[in-house]
């Protein structure tokens, strides 16, 4: 009966060792086919980086148009207040550009009117018993004006920098395409005057981003094999031409 007995448990144990060694291999399987498919599985890094956006671009267009309530207006988040914008600066451009009226003009019969009708509203008053109107003191605030020449100076030391950097001859293809864009603008300057300049801008800026958000991926398609072919362009243009041309040391020269 001893026999038997050790004999039972002993099978007993051999199908437990059995039962865990399958448990084992199976939890290992399992956990290796994971690991698998976590590294066939692609990041959302990854497929950020493999999708092309105009300019390099890594943020939403709203983010790159600087957020807040000027990005709302830009890509007409809001129809009512885009549109009274749109048409405040349309009805500007009518009237100093196709009614050829003058600025200061304007402001004269503006400041004409309002004291008109100031000094009417206080005069009239008497005659009708009641009190003549408190007109509000307007002060222009010092923190505002300064804030606003800091952020405008800070503006101006930095396109200067930037144009010393262009100009130092460091990097031909930014100094090819900063001469590019002023002789463009050059050429609309002579066509135009500044205020229809102005204007256009201002219409491109309420078309071309809230067009550009909703065909992103179309444009992003056609810019990226735009980009390569010019890429090749201007390594052909390289290879003939601006390689050819004798550069001086870019390092500082001194004179003694």
């Amino acid at each position: 009966m001893a026999e038997h007995a050790g004999e039972h448990d002993s099978v007993v144990e051999t199908v437990k060792e059995k039962i865990t060694e399958k448990f084992h291999s199976h939890d290992s399987s399992s956990s290796d086919s994971d690991d698998d498919s976590k590294d066939k599985k692609p990041s959302s890094k990854d497929i950020k980086a493999k999708i092309y956006r105009l300019f390099g671009r890594e943020k939403p267009v709203h983010k790159v148009l600087g957020g807040g309530k000027p990005a709302d207006v830009f890509l007409w988040r809001d129809k009512k207040i885009s549109a009274s914008v749109l048409g405040v600066v349309t009805a500007i451009w009518v009237l100093f550009e196709l009614l050829e009226y003058h600025l200061l003009t304007l402001v004269c019969h503006i400041l004409i009117l309002a004291l008109a009708v100031l000094f009417l509203w206080s005069n009239a008053s008497t005659f009708i018993n009641k009190s003549p109107p408190q007109f509000p003191e307007v002060i222009l605030p010092e923190d505002i004006v300064l804030g606003v020449a800091s952020a405008l100076r800070i503006e101006v030391n930095r396109a200067l920098a930037a144009l010393r950097e262009i100009a130092s001859g460091r990097d031909l293809k930014k100094f090819l395409a900063v001469i590019a864009g002023l002789w463009v603008f050059s050429i609309l300057g002579s066509c135009c005057n500044f205020l229809t300049l102005f204007y256009i801008s201002f219409i491109l800026l309420h078309t071309v981003p809230v067009l550009y958000e909703k065909y992103e991926d179309q444009v992003d398609s056609f810019a990226e094999k735009a980009e390569a072919e010019i890429k090749k362009q201007y390594a052909v243009f390289n290879a003939k031409v601006l390689s050819k041309i004798p550069r001086g040391p870019l390092k500082d020269k001194k004179f003694v």
